[in-house]
């Protein structure tokens, strides 16, 4: 399975892309999603991806979902868990809020 990429990686993989030519238009949209959406830097992410995936229970798709949604409630966190075969308890819970607060 491919690495999952931080929106922020995307965004400036396009406009990377967008300096040497002009982007076909799902490419276009999807500069303009990730410049919209994508809330830190490339540095930022790295640093919450590496923090994040000292975490046993989080693995590398769950890490970037919660680095390009940056929660902040318990709730998104358990949303993005959903799909996930890790039930939670309040503290991991917790933990995940704390490291994401500190990256903001």
């Amino acid at each position: 399975m491919p690495e999952p990429v931080p929106l922020s990686k995307v965004k400036d993989l396009l406009v990377e892309e967008a300096a040497r030519r002009t982007l076909p238009r799902e490419a276009a949209l999807a500069h303009q999603h990730a410049e919209q959406f994508a809330r830190l830097s490339t540095e930022q992410t790295a640093k919450l991806l590496a923090e994040l995936r000292t975490l046993p229970f989080v693995d590398a798709t769950v890490a970037v979902k919660i680095a390009d949604v940056l929660p902040q409630y318990p709730e998104e966190i358990r949303l993005l868990f959903s799909k996930e075969r890790v039930a939670l308890d309040e503290a991991q819970v917790a933990r995940l809020l704390e490291i994401v607060a500190q990256h903001r």
